[in-house]
């Protein structure tokens, strides 16, 4: 069952969308097939660590893909006494998402009952296949129907009152049962491919932290006589190196933008360390005026106080300014800024800042200057700190040309995915 080809006889679905279909297909709009429903009475915080199955709609998003069998998350007997029970081979759909293209995911719970929670739709179907319908609901001619039937811009809704409408193309049942098996057997090979090469992402990811480690806190010369540099988290460091604080490198600055300035807006993110806000307008807010910002200069170092354990620190290859929420760093003795770029974005150095953060739970800590000044860090000659950075540059751009080769070969692979499935479900080509 690994060939395609084409039916012998089509005829005219008299659907736009679909074009020819096989002749002993049909074209169904989904109330005639089953009937909706919707759950509830269950949200996180009513989750438990045993108990009743139970499947939320983010979970839908994030964890599952065409089916699943086994659930992630439980509620108690008292709190499923107020939900929805679904059952084996039930369809759900996610009722809301952040873009219409995300809009009304589906999946088939496979296991024997479970619950479901709020913004969740249940289609329990009459004796199809539920696999087929699943694959069948994901593809691309039902996602554009449910773009269609979508309400709302910032927080998107989907209801069953206009999923009825929804059609797809229907085979025989034997002809769903025989289509699902081949994408299940299909998707599966796809997926793993996926899988490894996203995993050979993350290991090349890691390579890069190991060498970027590596160069900023032990050098370039393997020759070289080490000393212990009295502080754990940065190990041995060549004997002529220096070891300093923080704020023996850098000087806090307040420096606030005047009135009515039209200087650039910058944010620092994560992943990407800063950048205008402008080339980037989806990931934030626009600000109404920058009055009282703290103003930047190309070479300063912006702190977000409130994320910085989590990679929001990074140089700055920009003038312009920043939120007064954040920290700007300038440094006060000879540095190569791509050097402490480097070492700040390090995952051992926000394990570090963490520590000298403050506050009651991770998502409420903050790094505040004077305990950031206080971490000590190495400190080597200018000339060497450039050497170092030419070195982490060269090989970043080999190990990021690897990364985008492997990122391609993701995408090709899920077009291939998305296109077979869109194939085989609408008849296109035939499974022997």
């Amino acid at each position: 069952m690994s060939k395609l080809e084409k039916y012998l006889d089509y005829k005219d679905s008299g659907v736009d969308g679909f074009g020819q279909i096989p002749e002993e297909w049909e074209v169904r709009r989904l109330a005639s097939l089953g009937r909706f429903s919707k759950g509830g009475g269950i949200s996180r915080d009513k989750l438990a660590e045993d108990g009743l199955p139970a499947i939320l709609y983010g979970d839908i998003y994030t964890k599952y893909d065409i089916s699943t069998t086994k659930t992630k998350n439980f509620i108690s007997k008292e709190t499923a006494l107020n939900a929805i029970k679904i059952i084996q081979n039930d369809i759900l759909l996610t009722g809301s998402g952040e873009t219409k293209e995300d809009i009304g995911k589906c999946i088939v719970f496979k296991g024997r009952e479970a619950y479901a929670g709020g913004d969740i739709i249940i289609f329990k179907q009459n004796n199809f296949d539920s696999s087929f319908l699943s694959y069948s609901l994901n593809s691309s001619y039902s996602i554009m129907q449910k773009m269609i039937m979508a309400k709302g811009e910032i927080i998107v809704h989907i209801y069953g009152s206009a999923l009825k409408e929804l059609k797809i193309t229907l085979p025989p049942k034997q002809e769903q049962i025989k289509i699902a098996s081949f994408l299940d057997s299909k998707t599966e090979q796809l997926d793993k491919a996926i899988k490894q090469k996203e995993q050979l992402i993350e290991l090349l990811k890691e390579r890069r932290q190991i060498l970027i480690n590596d160069a900023v806190t032990k050098g370039l010369d393997e020759s070289v006589v080490m000393k212990d540099s009295g502080v754990e988290w940065i190990g041995k460091v060549p004997q002529h190196w220096e070891v300093e604080k923080v704020k023996n490198i850098f000087n806090l600055i307040i420096n606030p933008a005047p009135n009515n300035n039209n200087e650039e807006l910058l944010s620092i993110y994560t992943d990407i360390g800063v950048k205008p806000r402008k080339e980037l307008v989806a990931k934030g807010n626009k600000a109404s005026t920058t009055d009282g910002y703290w103003r930047v200069r190309k070479g300063d170092f912006i702190v977000n106080k409130l994320l910085a354990w989590m990679g929001a620190i990074g140089l700055s290859n920009y003038d312009g300014v920043t939120s007064p929420a954040y920290d700007i760093l300038r440094a006060k003795i000879d540095t190569v800024g791509l050097y402490y770029h480097e070492l700040f974005r390090l995952k051992v150095f926000s394990e570090e800042m963490k520590k000298h953060s403050r506050g009651i739970m991770d998502m409420r800590l903050r790094l505040y200057f004077d305990k950031f000044g206080d971490i000590r860090v190495p400190y080597p000659e200018q000339k060497e700190q450039q050497l170092i950075v030419n070195y982490i540059e060269e090989n970043n751009h080999k190990i990021n040309k690897a990364i985008d080769l492997q990122l391609q070969q993701i995408i090709k692979l899920k077009e291939y995915k998305t296109t077979l499935i869109d194939s085989v479900v609408t008849g296109k080509v035939r499974v022997v």
